[in-house]
């Protein structure tokens, strides 16, 4: 058994517990980092970058099949080698992967990475079993809990005897399903819904819902499931399913409730994207005394800290909105905090830009439409068809739109937008906003034609 002790323990190396132990170690403490699996959490393994590299074949696919629409004509038959696309998307993760690693230990002299699943003894003690035969007891000043989530899978009778594929699975899937089901409406359903409808499978979404993305706006969820629709997707809306199964063959069966009535569904996959759970189960928490709440995750202060002072949590495990972005932003929150001198970093007072990357894409930023009504806010709202953009008419790309909410003052509060290059897009609103400009500046601001980002111009036109 080996002995360590540190300055700092981090355990998981997502998009917060990386770039920490970078700063620690830089700021001349000792970090141990420990990783029960891939290292690179999440985003790098089985979110953002795996999904956004099938993603990005899947888009080019679709391209080919429309070129049509733009008078470019492909004789014979477009395949779908599906080896080959995720060979491509694993020699990425094996690069990343390898870049991360050699980044954090030996070239930082401070970071000590071990290999193995971490549980609290204690408030300063964790035990980290590397493997059967040895493990490693470490005592540190300070704990960062970097754990992530896992997905989570819901209480339907008969699902969990089924071979049913989480997005996990579902990334490493060498062949086209033929038909796939999908539990879920929400980004993750949508964004695996497409991607999977472009390389040739049927696509059914049940969700339990009214509507796709149930936060967003009514009028941007619409636009987005007509789109996904008219791709050939089949929707299940309002659905209960209340018994799952498969037979000999593999063939999953799906027994649900509608408003219609009751409804049998059959496909050769089952995509289960009904959330997530944090990684907390195991940890030993309640041997460090930290708090969670129902639901597991760790409750934090405006500095990430628990209840207990020492002990922090960043990235995924503590709740909230679980985005790559606002991960990383948790590690400058605890950097700041810790090693700079200045005012106090907040977790809690920051914006949230997202974008969802279904085609056409969402990008948003600040208040929707319907938390400013919720909240009683004074607004005014412009919605602008992207066909009245003059980019859309050369492309072609023309469906979505853009909303953009101003308050009393005439600065941007919100916006949606739809469409193509929304996320791109929706950061320049993200800019101003930071900016504290009014929405007069951007529509008589002098902007490249034909670039995207002259739809600024138009949108903000119809103000009042």
């Amino acid at each position: 058994m080996s002995d360590y002790s540190c300055d700092a323990l981090i355990i998981g190396s997502g998009q917060a517990g990386n770039p920490l132990a970078k700063a620690l170690a830089e700021a001349g403490q000792k970090v141990i980092l420990v990783e029960a699996a891939q290292m690179g959490g999440s985003c790098l393994n089985y979110g953002c970058v795996p999904t956004k590299t099938l993603l990005a074949s899947a888009t080019r696919a679709h391209q080919v099949h429309t070129a049509a629409n733009l008078g470019v004509y492909v004789r014979g038959e477009v395949e779908i080698d599906m080896p080959t696309v995720v060979a491509r998307k694993e020699k990425l993760l094996a690069k990343s992967r390898r870049s991360l690693t050699e980044s954090l230990a030996p070239e930082h002299e401070n970071i000590t990475v071990v290999r193995g699943h971490a549980a609290f003894t204690g408030p300063y003690q964790v035990h980290v079993q590397e493997t059967k035969e040895r493990s490693s007891e470490i005592t540190a000043k300070q704990v960062f809990v970097n754990t992530g989530t896992h997905a989570a899978v819901p209480p339907v009778p008969g699902l969990a005897d089924t071979k049913f594929l989480t997005t996990t699975e579902l990334l490493d899937l060498e062949e086209v399903p033929e038909h796939l089901l999908i539990l879920g409406g929400g980004y993750i359903g949508l964004e695996f819904g497409q991607m999977f409808r472009r390389f040739g499978s049927r696509i059914t979404i049940v969700e339990h819902s009214g509507q796709v993305l149930e936060r967003e706006d009514d009028d941007v969820c619409q636009v987005l499931q007509d789109a996904l629709t008219a791709e050939g997707i089949e929707f299940i809306m309002n659905a209960e399913v209340h018994h799952v199964s498969q037979n000999a063959e593999g063939q999953f069966n799906l027994a649900t409730s509608t408003r219609q009535g009751e409804r049998r569904l059959h496909g050769s996959h089952l995509l289960v994207a009904t959330g997530r759970k944090p990684n907390t189960e195991g940890l030993g928490l309640e041997l460090a005394g930290v708090k969670t709440d129902e639901q597991g995750y760790i409750e934090v202060n405006t500095r990430l800290q628990s209840n207990v002072d020492h002990i922090y949590a960043l990235g995924d495990v503590h709740g909230g909105p679980q985005f790559t972005h606002l991960s990383y932003d948790d590690y400058r929150v605890v950097r700041d905090n810790l090693l700079h001198q200045g005012p106090r970093r907040s977790a809690k007072q920051r914006p949230l830009p997202y974008c969802v990357f279904t085609d056409p894409a969402l990008g948003r930023i600040g208040l929707s439409e319907t938390q400013a009504k919720d909240q009683g806010i004074d607004y005014r709202v412009s919605v602008t068809p992207v066909k009245k953009i003059s980019r859309a008419q050369q492309t072609g790309d023309d469906l979505g739109f853009w909303k953009m909410l101003v308050g009393p003052d005439d600065r941007i509060i919100g916006a949606a937008i739809i469409g193509p290059e929304a996320g791109e897009i929706m950061t320049i609103v993200q800019v101003a906003m930071a900016g504290g400009l009014q929405y007069q500046e951007l529509a008589e601001m002098v902007i490249a034609h034909p670039v995207w980002a002259e739809g600024l111009n138009v949108a903000f036109k119809d103000i009042k």
